[in-house]
């Protein structure tokens, strides 16, 4: 991405996690480096196996991660729209799952 394409998205990144952070519904997120940096464990019959790359080899991959709080699965879409590498790629929209 040329320099000031990549510049505009992380200032739009910055005003979408600032507005998020004042309504109290950022709760964390950060971009993940390269899936070349990657070192996937596996442990299978007690062995423990380490090898470096991603987990699965495919053209897409896991760029970063927004953790929010939202009232619904409706909210949860609305804020994913504004993510700005919506426009080019696709966001996945999860709940997380609490143990109690």
């Amino acid at each position: 991405m040329p320099e000031p394409e990549r510049k505009k998205i992380y200032q739009q990144y910055g005003e979408l996690i600032g507005e998020l952070q004042k309504s109290g519904k950022f709760l964390g997120g950060h971009e993940l480096q390269p899936t070349s940096s990657a070192t996937t464990v596996r442990v299978r019959d007690g062995k423990k196996a380490i090898t470096d790359g991603p987990f699965a080899e495919t053209k897409e991959h896991l760029g970063g991660y927004f953790l929010v709080e939202a009232k619904d699965l409706d909210e949860a879409l609305s804020m994913a729209a504004r993510i700005p590498s919506a426009t080019a790629g696709s966001i996945e929209v999860r709940p997380v799952k609490i143990n109690s």
